[in-house]
């Protein structure tokens, strides 16, 4: 029977990092994971794949849309090769787990393909494609087993009409008319891939906006944004009952008033978020506690009850996101080695890849509110920026608060061109503490997006952004 120091069960981002730094410390690791490759969710079938699509479909609808008012003229008419686009789709995904494989060989961390079951707190069951049974010791294991779509309770996915994220990353065809049940980031970045392929596409949110968890002036602005390309919204509705033909989805939800309305399309997209995955991980063999929304139950060590077994990542509580799992990936191994790691999970920053980009960190304005802070805002917006008029990415904006008294920034929260990157200086200001201040007073590149955070700040420092 083979020992290591550390076993890892899931080979997502949270896994396969923590698997690394193991080794690093110079841990002897395994890593365990069920599929014939590995990456889990995010690089088989979430973050990677939707944003090559993403960017494949952004290619297009610049091609039909906007080469002509950059002098680009295109002899005949431009056209779709969605088979080649899911094609490149997978070669980026198989390049990128290849890449994970690679890591594991290059630290010397041995990789098992099968189910991990626990045996008892120090033995694991690996469980084969062929059936066989290979067990394990480790001194300590870490769970990082991910998420799994969540459903409705009347909600049969079957895979052909109703769909997850997971199909509709496959389609052979581009849909009519799709329908998304579920305002959420998986939903609008599918939504808006098949809107830019030609789709009527319609968004059915049970909360009374978009992107709920953000703040709400950014589920403002997107909704605008996204209405103008053509995707209709219908929120506050609540869906009630689905049923299919061979080649039709009937959906039938109640409005705000509480009226039945129907919607017919011939794919349904069910995008109502995602749930800790724990099958078949036999986690009570070994003693661990699972709560009653599915997840592992863990210390501020993210450690479970069982000292020597710990967990990261969307299988316990928190934002389901691989930056948050690899940083708690990171976490645990430092930890496991005896040193004394940091999370600050109020800057994870949260990001939809959708374009105009959506990106936040730290709190909104309506925490701040319930919470009693006194704070001040700073707003500017991308279309007073020379960079995004010579681009043509005029929509959407970057808002700063910091605390009304000490002036130190408390949240950042953007909408537009590049977001997902420009998060990153937030992200920093923020970890060193920074005023609004200190960020108005550093020298941004010009012409650069980076101006609007700068201007931003200016804008919560006495309101005096110059160039609005």
């Amino acid at each position: 029977m083979s020992t290591y120091d550390v076993a890892v069960i899931g080979s997502g981002p949270g896994g396969y990092v923590a698997a690394i730094r193991c080794a690093q410390l110079g841990m002897k690791t395994a890593i365990i994971e069920k599929y014939s490759t590995l990456g889990g969710t995010c690089l088989n079938v979430g973050c990677i794949p939707s944003k090559a699509l993403l960017d494949s479909s952004h290619h297009y609808e610049h091609a039909v849309k906007h080469f002509e008012d950059h002098g680009i003229e295109i002899p005949g008419d431009v056209k779709i090769n969605l088979e080649k686009m899911i094609a490149r789709k997978q070669t980026v995904v198989d390049q990128t787990c290849d890449g994970v494989s690679f890591l594991m060989k290059k630290n010397n961390i041995d990789v098992f393909e099968g189910v991990g079951a626990f045996k008892d707190a120090t033995h694991i069951d690996i469980t084969k494609n062929d059936g066989g049974i290979e067990t394990i010791e480790a001194k300590n294991t870490i769970i990082a087993t991910g998420s799994k779509p969540s459903t409705l309770p009347f909600i049969k996915i079957d895979k052909k009409r109703i769909i997850t994220s997971t199909e509709a990353l496959k389609l052979k065809e581009v849909p009519k008319h799709i329908v998304i049940i579920g305002g959420g980031v998986i939903g609008l970045e599918l939504g808006q891939v098949y809107r830019r392929l030609g789709a009527e596409v319609s968004v059915v949110e049970f909360m009374d906006r978009i992107i709920p968890g953000m703040d709400k002036a950014l589920s403002r602005e997107l909704q605008k944004v996204m209405k103008k390309q053509g995707v209709k919204f219908y929120t506050s509705h609540k869906v009630t009952a689905l049923k299919t033909t061979a080649k039709q989805v009937t959906i039938t939800a109640d409005d705000k008033k509480g009226n039945p309305i129907e919607f017919k399309g011939d794919y349904c997209l069910v995008s109502v978020g995602r749930r800790p995955y724990t099958d078949g991980l036999n986690a009570e063999a070994a003693g661990v506690k699972i709560n009653d929304r599915g997840q592992v139950e863990v210390n501020n060590h993210l450690q479970t009850n069982i000292s020597n077994i710990y967990a990261i990542g969307d299988v316990i509580k928190g934002a389901m996101l691989a930056h948050k799992a690899e940083e708690e990936g990171t976490f645990v191994a430092e930890t496991i080695a005896g040193q004394k790691p940091h999370i600050d999970y109020n800057l994870i920053p949260g990001v939809v890849y959708t374009w105009p980009e959506v990106a936040a960190v730290g709190k909104t304005e309506e925490e701040l509110k319930e919470a009693g802070v006194e704070y001040k805002s700073g707003q500017f917006p991308f279309r007073a920026l020379g960079r995004s008029r010579a681009s043509g990415d005029l929509d959407g904006f970057v808002k700063i608060l910091a605390d009304e008294k000490t002036d130190e920034v408390l949240g950042v929260h953007m909408i537009g061109a590049r977001c997902a990157d420009l998060i990153a200086e937030a992200v920093t200001a923020m970890e060193f503490r920074a005023s609004a201040e200190d960020i108005s007073r550093m020298s941004h590149a010009h012409p650069t997006f980076t101006e609007a955070v700068k201007e931003a700040a200016l804008a919560a420092t006495d309101n005096r952004a110059l160039h609005v």
